[in-house]
């Protein structure tokens, strides 16, 4: 029996679908993932910024909010997140002035959407964005970014835990390497969120026109 089977046969991995209202939400796309000079550049990292572009694009054809976050520290001791500065030193890049931090072209969000600044790996750890799904009636998000193994798992973990259906868009987050990209789309779409691609997620989204 193959892993896919035998996990479909123990009820893993059912599909939870899209609701009435879903918006896309954009993890850390920042330039510290697609510059090779970062110790964050991920190979993948250009691949997967231009498949988050056709679903901000392609989004906002359909009126659908586009959420971004971003990491920002005060300075490079990233006080805010201590322990986890600790354990990832490589969060420096993200302190107040370093260009790193920045959005990755060719993203950027337009005028009035909505940009979370973040600390921790998910996008709701000491948020409103839960708060702000909620107000603006949103029950589905569609989740790309960086990285898979890390911010997109713990947004897409967090996303499901309040009660938000998540939608993980394969080919708009990159890893550092294919083992735990692959291995954590897997993992997600077991028990957590729809792994879909991006052939499959952009006519979902007109749909909504």
């Amino acid at each position: 029996m193959s892993l896919d089977d035998d996990y479909a046969t123990a009820g893993f991995a059912r599909r939870l679908g899209w609701g009435e209202r879903p918006a896309i939400l954009l993890v850390d796309a920042a330039l510290a993932y697609t510059a090779p000079d970062s110790p964050l550049f991920l190979e993948t990292g250009q691949a997967a910024a231009e498949a988050m572009a056709l679903l901000a694009e392609n989004a906002r054809a359909s009126d659908i909010p586009v959420i971004w976050t971003t990491v920002r520290f005060a300075d490079e001791s990233c006080s805010e997140a201590p322990l986890f500065a600790a354990k990832v030193p490589a969060l420096k890049v993200f302190a107040a002035g370093n260009k790193l931090g920045d959005f990755a072209p060719p993203l950027t969000p337009a005028p009035g959407e909505f940009v979370v600044v973040k600390h921790y790996a998910s996008a709701f750890a000491g948020t409103s964005l839960a708060a702000w799904l909620a107000s603006h009636s949103i029950d589905t998000l569609v989740i790309g970014g960086y990285s898979t193994s890390g911010c997109i798992r713990a947004s897409a973990l967090d996303a499901l835990q309040h009660g938000f259906r998540p939608i993980v868009v394969r080919d708009a987050c990159a890893d550092r390497a294919p083992a735990p990209h692959e291995s954590n789309l897997f993992d997600l779409n077991a028990k957590y969120a729809d792994v879909i691609t991006l052939t499959e997620a952009v006519p979902l989204l007109l749909s909504y026109a």
